[in-house]
């Protein structure tokens, strides 16, 4: 991976601005584009763009290849005649944050429409498009489609509740339902359609302006999901496709009982004798969307907790070496040098530090990690032993620099104060510029920090299923001081 200096802003498309209740792939998207160039940042970190299911969670999805239909920007669709202006007149009005419900109940019943709207009047060449599109990707557009209008069938229940014919992938049962819903299928696969190619728009765009995208895949994927239905060989079930093991991490200074996330594990075996098959397609997929690739929970691929299915704590896990290295050679031969981002955070042992340094992949320096305790605190600036790695003000993990300072006794706040330069600088901007003075090649900040708001923007709380994921800011939240703040420091520390 090529080595200078940049910065850049994290923020998710949820959080764009705009009408229709969540951010999307529209004008808004291209207008935060247009704002990075100004401030000459070169990189704009965003969250997994799957289909969300169980709490939003981008982090849960339905699909590790599919993309997120509730991100299609209707005003282009609008512009292709697919659309009448008129249908978008009830559209979910909140622009504070994203009410998930109204939001996905308004954007299914117009995307309806528009599909609707696309089979009256889509050109020769637009159904030529789509055609192509869809043969284009096969091999996961299929399983993705049949697999969510199956999930619509059964009432929205996970496939492993399923009537047994469906569950089980029985080749008679699946042959009768395609047939007997066609278009319902055909739906699906459009909205992947659409969101590919405003996708491919957007990221042009972006990299016209030498903007990079850094797209985040998490390691494990959902258990309700078309990967683990379409692809049972490739993860821990039974001959009942339930889970043998289940992901998670052990009991810790955080938790007694350790967090039990429930994601199916990987039949390592398997796919060593597929040549990691599965792993290369995901990569390549990956690499398709994104300029740089952060692998979330990277020590997975050292080692991973393995929980037997059915414990209600991840107590009872223990640790299963995975082969990461076999794995990241192999892609490596298929694919070239990686631009892989490893999150490195938490406890991370000797075997997970030798596995990122072998492939040279940069780890992440989260500066809210860097002060308890402040000594020999390997988060800290002055300790950093290499350049390649992304230092960070916080993640969507944390709650944003100000939330997090204002929560912290007055001994912590103290000894932050001292070590933090920036003279009349308010705390957020002097983290910000700590970051950016620092050696690591990349510092990134959430635009939560960007814009110095309190922990009511959190994006995530890590252990919590409920109002996450909603944050949004408004058009007018960033102006010219904002710009110009970033700009100097930018400047300042040659990362422009």
């Amino acid at each position: 991976m090529k080595i200078e200096r940049k910065s850049g802003i994290l923020l998710h498309i949820t959080s764009l601005p705009g009408p229709y209740g969540i951010g999307t792939l529209g004008r808004n998207a291209f207008n935060f584009v247009d704002f990075l160039v100004k401030a000459k940042q070169k990189i704009w970190q965003i969250l997994p763009l799957g289909p969300t299911g169980y709490g939003d969670s981008p982090y849960q999805s339905f699909s590790t290849f599919a993309g997120n239909p509730l991100l299609i920007d209707f005003e282009k669709l609008v512009e292709k005649g697919w659309l009448n202006a008129s249908e978008l007149d009830n559209a979910p009005g909140n622009d504070n944050y994203v009410d998930f419900g109204p939001v996905i109940e308004f954007k299914f019943k117009t995307l309806q429409e528009a599909f609707r709207g696309f089979k009256k009047l889509a050109s020769s060449d637009e159904n030529m498009v789509f055609s192509n599109f869809c043969a284009e990707n096969q091999s996961w557009l299929d399983d993705y489609a049949i697999f969510m209008e199956l999930k619509s069938f059964h009432g929205g229940r996970p496939w492993h509740l399923w009537d047994e014919p469906y569950k089980m992938r029985h080749r008679n049962a699946l042959d009768e339902f395609i047939l007997s819903h066609p278009t319902e299928i055909e739906f699906w696969k459009f909205l992947q359609f659409v969101f590919f190619e405003q996708w491919k728009a957007l990221k042009t765009y972006a990299n016209q302006n030498e903007i990079n995208i850094i797209g985040d895949i998490p390691i494990f994927i959902a258990h309700d999901s078309a990967d683990a239905w379409s692809h049972p060989e490739v993860f821990q079930f039974d001959e009942n496709r339930n889970p043998t093991f289940v992901a998670g991490v052990p009991p810790d200074y955080f938790s007694e009982t350790g967090q039990l996330w429930g994601n199916p594990l990987y039949n390592w075996e398997y796919l060593k004798q597929t040549g990691f098959a599965w792993w290369l397609d995901r990569i390549k997929s990956a690499l398709s969307l994104y300029d740089l690739i952060r692998i979330d929970h990277f020590r997975g691929f050292a080692a991973y907790w393995a929980v037997p299915f059915g414990e209600t704590t991840a107590i009872n896990g223990e640790w299963i070496e995975a082969p990461g290295v076999e794995l990241f050679e192999t892609v490596q031969q298929e694919l070239g040098t990686l631009p892989i981002i490893a999150e490195d955070l938490g406890v991370i042992t000797p075997d997970v530090e030798e596995l990122r340094d072998h492939f040279q992949f940069p780890g992440m320096k989260v500066l809210q990690f860097a002060f308890s305790p402040m000594k020999n605190n390997e988060y800290l600036p002055h300790n950093y032993t290499t350049y390649n790695c992304i230092c960070y003000t916080g993640t969507h993990d944390n709650n944003t620099t100000l939330g997090w300072y204002n929560e912290l006794d007055n001994e912590s706040k103290y000894g932050i104060l001292r070590y933090l330069s920036g003279g009349n600088e308010n705390t957020v901007w002097k983290f910000i510029r700590l970051a950016w003075s620092s050696v690591a090649y990349i510092a990134i900040a959430p635009m939560q920090d960007i814009l110095e708001l309190d922990y009511t923007a959190r994006m995530n709380t890590p252990g919590t299923s409920s109002n996450n994921w909603q944050w949004r800011f408004k058009t007018s939240d960033y102006n010219e001081r904002i710009l110009n703040k970033l700009l100097d420091l930018t400047q300042l520390y040659d990362r422009d």
